[in-house]
């Protein structure tokens, strides 16, 4: 006779009969997916996709989903913070109000009611959350207030990819506090923090905090929250004094660089087909750090020549944030070409026509290989001041393994993450181009100061499995997990196998541990290999050989460890085991 189902605390079924549930798995990877945890999401049968960057989340998907999304209200509720629910269409005139209907550009998905006014679909909720405190915060005996919501969002992605981990659609949360002052913004600021690092540590993931660009946000200082993977599209730098930082962030003091070349006039050389860095290193015998590469970009004050030592790559957001604050974009070679009169590769700073941005580095190599403004030459010697004018001498590289950390001087390590959640401190930012202000306890009208923060809800969940899987599928840490222990019965037909099976399933409902019963009708090599590929943490098998012993077997997934476990004593050593797994991410 079938077990009855049995729910938890939050009303959701502690069972799953695999017979009666959609978990449509796959053998091959999708073509479409390009990193692991868009594979094994699909594989797995986690999410389907509807349109480019659009998913359907399936039973297993949503599970997992809702359990990260129960982690986050129970530590946002820990920490003071209220929920609430705003809607997702906006009023394109509060986006015009705050400064960032232009700004925020083509990722903002825009269009019209039957009225002919401007809406938006929300891909964040500054605009609405400051509205709602104009309206409501009058006197600072109202505050401090702190909010916080889980929707869906819709950011219109150029290119979306990756899964849940760059999707057009995705749920997020967001939260938002308001205080009198600094001090007390300063406080609900750290007060997110720590909150943040609990949930990621409930998670059982591996994180690291570091130092990060505020973007389109805007505002003042802010963290991110990295789950750590080989397979992250970020990069991080480390130092042993406890420095962090987004690679994107991270300041540089004095790199290394070539030794400075000694004073020797510039000479002209032949250069024929040298249009990259290591091709004209090769040509001219020259380290790819002695040459000096010239890029032009459209920036947020106009067309420049961005210029950087030949082994380094350029930091963007640096640049960014040194013109303007608009995103800068690289020219085409046709771009480049019709603006300067010179085919790329051999643009140079010798006369060029563009104003001059020059990173540090530049300078300590006093002179240099450039491009000569001519096709097929270059320039030996060339050095700033003498032969070419900078205009802005700026931090422009990207910080990389070895480079000196700028608070202590050690040399720095970079590790690859992915970005799960992001905290800021915003200020006066949104306040004071929304008019919310509030009467202060001395008469005075002042501008609420604002911290924002946010947290990938189907990101952090796709960089759990980017963190945690092998060539067999996902190994979900315990509190992720769809479900957390799966019973397998191999002769599904056999009524001792049956019985028992069902009866170890009731047995792991009524000790609250969440399993699934594959009861369906295939070979036993077909419900091992979906078992691997779902990630269940723990794997019971029931088998007619098994049970002539009174023994089930037992796999852990991420030690793939197999004991014999006494069919009598089965479910409470899984349940032991459920809450260590659990208690290692609390």
């Amino acid at each position: 006779m079938p077990t009855e189902m049995k729910f938890d605390v939050h009303g959701q079924p502690l069972g799953l009969r695999l017979s009666r549930a959609l978990t449509p798995t796959l053998k091959e990877d999708p073509a479409e997916a390009e990193v692991v945890s868009h594979k094994l999401l699909i594989r797995a049968g986690f999410i389907r996709k509807l349109a480019a960057g659009i998913y359907s989340l399936l039973p297993l998907g949503l599970r997992s989903i809702r359990k990260l999304e129960r982690i986050v209200r129970l530590e946002m509720s820990r920490s003071g913070a209220v929920e609430v629910l705003l809607p997702a269409v906006q009023p394109g005139e509060l986006w015009k109000e705050s400064g960032r209907w232009d700004f925020y550009g083509k990722e903002l998905l825009r269009f019209k009611d039957r009225h002919e006014r401007d809406y938006v679909i929300g891909p964040t909720h500054e605009e609405v959350i400051t509205d709602l405190a104009r309206r409501e915060i009058r006197s600072w005996r109202d505050l401090p207030v702190n909010l916080y919501q889980i929707q869906t969002k819709f950011r219109d992605e150029i290119r979306p990819r990756f899964g849940l981990m760059r999707g057009r659609e995705f749920i997020m949360k967001d939260g938002y506090s308001f205080d009198a002052d600094e001090t007390g913004a300063d406080k609900s600021y750290w007060a997110m923090y720590e909150a943040y690092r609990r949930i990621f540590l409930r998670c059982g993931l591996k994180f690291a905090t570091v130092e990060a660009d505020s973007g389109a946000i805007g505002g003042g200082f802010s963290h991110e929250f990295m789950v750590l993977a080989e397979t992250g599209e970020d990069g991080l730098v480390f130092c042993e004094c406890g420095y962090a930082a987004n690679q994107e962030k991270a300041e540089l003091g004095d790199y290394p660089t070539q030794p400075p070349e000694p004073e020797l006039p510039m000479e002209k050389t032949p250069t024929p087909g040298c249009r990259h860095v290591p091709d004209l290193a090769k040509f001219l015998k020259v380290p790819e750090g002695r040459i000096i590469k010239a890029m032009a970009f459209e920036s947020g004050q106009g067309p420049l020549l961005a210029l950087i030592p030949g082994d380094r790559e350029i930091n963007l957001v640096k640049l960014k944030n040194a013109t303007g604050g608009v995103e800068p974009r690289l020219l085409s070679p046709e771009e480049a070409e019709k603006l300067t009169g010179v085919a790329m590769g051999f643009v140079g700073p010798v006369g060029a026509s563009l104003p001059i941005a020059a990173d540090h580095g530049v300078g300590r190599l006093g002179g240099g290989v450039v491009g000569a403004g001519q096709e097929d030459q270059h320039y030996l010697h060339a050095r700033a001041g003498r032969d070419f004018q900078v205009g802005r001498w700026l931090d422009l590289a990207l910080a990389a393994e070895g480079d000196p950390c700028p608070r202590c001087g050690q040399a720095m390590s970079v590790k690859r993450g992915i970005e799960v959640g992001h905290v800021f401190k915003l200020g006066a930012k949104y306040s004071r181009s929304l008019g919310a202000s509030f009467d202060g306890a001395d008469g005075e009208v002042r501008p609420l100061i604002m911290g924002c923060y946010g947290i990938g809800i189907g990101r952090t969940v796709a960089a759990a499995i980017e963190q945690n899987h092998d060539p067999s599928g996902i190994i979900w840490p315990m509190p992720l997990a769809p479900y957390e222990a799966a019973v397998l019965p191999l002769q599904i037909h056999s009524p001792l196998v049956s019985e028992a099976a069902e009866k170890l399933f009731g047995e792991l409902m009524d000790l609250g541990v969440e399993t699934v019963l594959d009861d369906r009708d295939e070979r036993p090599g077909v419900k091992f290999k979906d078992a691997d590929l779902i990630g269940y943490p723990l794997r019971i098998t029931v088998s007619e050989k098994s049970l002539a012993a009174g023994q089930v077997e037992l796999k852990i997934r991420a030690t793939r460890e197999l004991v014999m476990l006494p069919l009598a004593g089965a479910a409470a050593a899984l349940h032991r085991l459920r809450d260590e797994g659990l208690a290692a991410g609390a």
